[in-house]
């Protein structure tokens, strides 16, 4: 279509989209309805997720009871049931081919489990049980190859034709929470250990390559799907830590806005934003380069979540808390679901462009920022915020009275590392 961009002929043409996109704003507030539904049928607080990796409506789950479910999510139902430990179920994966998934329990073993229900008649037993000697609190299978890791009071790599591991990974003595590999340069993992360390470690050596001492514990971590050497780590302080593996000097951004420990941490299949979920009973989706949560999620009933998992199109998000459900939200809170008609395509790409232009607008951003919270999450933000503005207060004045020099200025990102080790 031909058009004079005269501005002269369009006189009032920014005006008329200013209110174009204060309404599109101001409607998809009005459209956030981000819960889709609860899956219920566990019998103890949900402890670990697993995501199918050829299959998007399978999805897998671990309860405190050893209870391991297996769910679709189109018919939104439990297809299947197996009482796989003894206690916990510390960790669960999935093989990357899908036919096959690990889990680790509190009994000391890992079993390894046909994806498929046993036919009429069999019985419902594992493939291969490895006893160990300690208790493994994590698992994570290798993306291309038939290996897999655990953690303990070791990191094991164990290859899935042998009772015994390859090789076993020490730095300290501790025990470790989480054990990922990196799903782009695969031979790579990453560990989390509850003397506050973040471990590295190349699988092609038998040495870990280097760690990051923090201020507090580090719950887990998740690997960028699209950039190999950035991972962000859930930490006890309240704050999610996003490091560049080669610079682990200070994190490139931290996330905070949690008013409790952050328990879980996955990524988006895009590697543009994570999720995080803490143990203030809330769920925050965050984009990677920013400091601040784009969403939050809670319930009443929704009690401290353990574990997240974003889908892999995109589109959901599961979370697993301590009252026994799995929920299911949609990961943009007012996407319409379903097949659109060109021209709501068009109007939504429209709306989207027009909410872009005019962002930074003050009564947009205070619209398109405004989150209803809980009473307690609303006043812990509060106190923080005196805290954390009393804390600078004392700081300024520290330095204003101290000799010039004496007190070198930290910056927000160093401040909650204690040491790098190589």
């Amino acid at each position: 279509v031909p058009r004079n961009y005269d501005p002269a002929l369009h006189p009032f043409e920014v005006p008329r989209e200013y209110t174009r996109a204060l309404n599109a704003t101001k409607l998809e507030r009005v459209f956030a309805k981000p819960f889709l539904s609860s899956l219920d049928g566990h019998r103890d607080g949900v402890n670990c997720m697993a995501k199918h990796p050829k299959s998007l409506s399978t999805v897998l789950s671990g309860a405190c009871d050893g209870e391991v479910k297996i769910w679709n999510l189109t018919k939104r139902q439990c297809i299947r049931t197996i009482q796989a430990h003894e206690g916990f179920v510390r960790g669960m994966c999935a093989r990357f081919c899908g036919t096959s998934f690990f889990t680790v329990g509190d009994d000391k073993t890992v079993k390894q489990w046909k994806m498929e229900s046993p036919e009429y008649g069999e019985e419902e037993e594992p493939i291969h049980t490895i006893l160990g000697k300690t208790v493994y609190t994590g698992i994570d299978h290798h993306w291309k190859e038939a290996v897999f890791a655990t953690c303990g009071h070791q990191v094991d790599i164990w290859d899935e034709q042998r009772t015994s591991p390859m090789c076993s990974l020490t730095w300290g003595f501790d025990s470790i929470s989480s054990v990922k590999f990196n799903p782009i340069e695969t031979y790579l993992l990453g560990s989390c250990a509850s003397d506050r360390n973040i471990v590295l470690y190349d699988m092609r050596k038998s040495t870990p390559l280097k760690k990051v001492i923090l201020n507090m514990r580090t719950n887990t971590l998740c690997w960028n799907p699209m950039e190999a050497f950035i991972f962000t780590a859930a930490n006890e302080d309240y704050n999610l830590y996003t490091f560049d593996m080669r610079f682990l000097e200070s994190p490139v951004m931290v996330h905070m806005d949690h008013v409790s420990a952050v328990l879980d941490v996955d990524y988006s299949p895009t590697g543009k934003e994570f999720v995080s979920a803490s143990f203030d009973k809330s769920v925050r989706i965050f984009p990677v380069d920013k400091g601040h949560s784009r969403e939050v999620y809670h319930t009443k009933r929704m009690q401290h979540v353990i574990t997240v998992k974003w889908t892999s199109d995109n589109k959901y998000i599961l979370c697993g808390s301590d009252e026994m459900n799995i929920r299911l939200w949609k990961a943009n809170a007012s996407e319409k679901l379903g097949v659109l008609a060109p021209r709501e395509k068009a109007a939504m790409n429209y709306n989207q462009k027009l909410k872009e232009k005019f962002q930074y607008h003050p009564k947009i951003r205070r619209i398109a920022q405004h989150r209803h919270l809980p009473k307690s999450i609303y006043c812990q933000i509060k106190e923080q915020r005196i805290m954390r503005e009393a804390r600078r207060r004392k700081e300024l004045n520290r330095r204003k009275h101290s000799k010039p020099g004496s007190m070198p200025l930290v910056s927000e990102r160093k401040k909650h590392i204690v040491a790098v080790v190589k």
